[in-house]
């Protein structure tokens, strides 16, 4: 059950990233035009503008799931740091919880907002104004779905715990004072051999 689901994840997190990418290039590409038109053709387009900042809008929110999904977003790591590793599984799951109420409360207004919008359209452009603030629900509703397969992937035991860019587990990866260990041969010392190096003279 757990397999299938975080396949379908998978394929959905994929999805949402494609999504961003295509968003992304049409927001560079208007604001490129918007430019040209702007300064070299000294006739500003009237709808670039807008439209950019609603792909925009896409972009983040779309992109969103992927950052959930492989703990991307900002992490206060001077916790993971203090917190048992025991307890750290405890740490994830109120992390967790705290996003799903985040998200929760991005849909549900997002929903109520990209109502209340939907008789406006956008300035310059014959399209409603709820095409843009739809991204919300939409993005957030992708993330809630990342932020569950992560956490069920760390149960389980598939993902190892914590923060991914966190020093923490880079720490315990390395045993202490094996940077400060030095050299285990003699020919790889060169003080240690007599007759070379300040400390090869013996009396």
């Amino acid at each position: 059950m757990l397999a299938a689901f975080l396949r379908f994840e998978h394929q959905l997190t994929r999805l949402a990233m494609a999504i961003a990418i295509v968003m992304l290039v049409i927001s560079v590409t208007l604001s490129f035009y918007q430019v040209l038109t702007r300064f070299l053709f000294n006739a500003p387009s009237t709808w670039t503008e807008v439209a950019s900042r609603a792909s925009m809008i896409w972009c983040v929110f779309m992109a969103a799931a992927a950052t959930f999904r492989g703990g991307y977003m900002m992490a206060v790591e001077a916790i993971y740091k203090v917190v048992p590793r025991r307890f750290a599984l405890w740490l994830e799951t109120a992390i967790v919880l705290c996003c799903l109420l985040v998200l929760g409360v991005l849909i549900y207004f997002g929903i109520l907002m990209t109502g209340r919008v939907s008789s406006q359209t956008m300035s310059g452009m014959n399209i409603p104004m709820s095409y843009a603030y739809a991204a919300i629900p939409t993005g957030s509703a992708f993330a809630i779905v990342a932020v569950l397969a992560r956490i069920g992937a760390q149960l389980s035991g598939r993902e190892p715990v914590g923060s991914d860019n966190s020093e923490a587990s880079h720490d315990d990866a390395v045993p202490e004072g094996a940077a400060q260990e030095g050299p285990q041969s003699p020919h790889d010392n060169p003080d240690s051999t007599s007759g070379t190096g300040q400390g090869g003279s013996r009396l």
